[in-house]
């Protein structure tokens, strides 16, 4: 009687899963205790943000708006307001157009599937089946950054992934799921973690790697990457900048504010324009009456 080989990657649940065991961090949305609306709130923030920024502004958005149907009883701007300097914050309306849905459509609480958790404001293929594995303990494929980059390394034998999901990512995602959905959550998280702490994007501890032995990239010599230019994330005199600072300044005041405030926060009067156009467009700004500026 013959057996079907396994398939390309399976030596590497077991020793991930135990490493995990032992070097979890302790994280809120993490915790046997946490609601499915923590575990929402942690995606929404963790999205190109470090967990050591995301941890305090968590705390406080849970401390103030501990379900979905407190944060959707508030302005929107509210939600700006207490997004801070996260960054991106558009995302900070997108989570308070979440937690309207689901006030207004699932009766407070975050739903369990992945075709309504996909429908909501914001919620994309990773961040459903994210939540629909880290809250509810579903077997789903998880594909972020971390995970996409540590498949490429241990199976494919390449240092960083493609620019965008493939389907042979996909397949070589599912095929690694354990069978047990609890389980398989749980690989989903620790393959992230191994990421985030072990096979990082720069200067990875490869030392360190539960699976360093059967990693197809160490087999291969570690070789370079040699694909298309990667993005490197400017931020100094950007318009992104421009953005933030505009945006710093309603978030500090109490009320709306005018035209001058705004023209003291950023010397360049085009770019300045150009940004303050684009938070209008975006909706993260409000024009107010007597040409004043508010938070929506």
């Amino acid at each position: 009687m013959t057996t079907s080989p396994a398939a390309p990657g399976q030596d590497l649940v077991e020793p991930i899963l135990h490493w995990y065991d032992e070097n979890a961090r302790d994280l809120p949305w993490r915790r046997p205790e946490a609601s499915a609306w923590s575990v929402l709130v942690s995606e929404f923030m963790l999205q190109q943000t470090p967990v050591v920024r995301v941890l305090p502004v968590h705390a406080a958005w849970l401390e103030r708006w501990p379900t979905p149907a407190a944060l959707a009883a508030e302005t929107s701007g509210e939600a700006v307001r207490a997004w801070g300097r996260l960054g991106y914050p558009r995302r900070a309306l997108r989570l308070h157009g979440a937690a309207t849905a689901i006030t207004a459509d699932h009766g407070g609480e975050v739903p369990s599937s992945y075709d309504e958790l996909i429908a909501l404001p914001g919620v994309g293929d990773y961040t459903a089946a994210a939540i629909a594995a880290f809250a509810y303990g579903q077997r789903q494929v998880v594909l972020d950054t971390n995970v996409r980059r540590v498949f490429a390394r241990t199976v494919t034998g390449v240092e960083f992934p493609a620019r965008s999901i493939n389907r042979a990512e996909r397949d070589l995602g599912a095929a690694l799921l354990p069978a047990d959905p609890p389980t398989a959550a749980t690989w989903s998280v620790a393959v992230m973690e191994l990421g985030a702490l072990v096979c990082t994007a720069e200067r990875p501890r490869c030392a360190d790697c539960p699976v360093r032995a059967t990693c197809a990239w160490q087999q291969a010599g570690a070789p370079s990457y040699d694909g298309p230019p990667r993005k490197v994330q400017a931020w100094a005199g950007t318009d992104r900048q421009c953005r933030g600072r505009l945006l710093a300044v309603l978030r500090d005041a109490p009320g709306a504010v005018d035209r001058a405030r705004l023209d003291a926060a950023w010397e360049d009067a085009p770019q300045r324009e150009r940004a303050l156009a684009s938070l209008l467009a975006d909706g993260l700004l409000v024009t107010a009456p007597d040409g004043l500026f508010a938070l929506p």
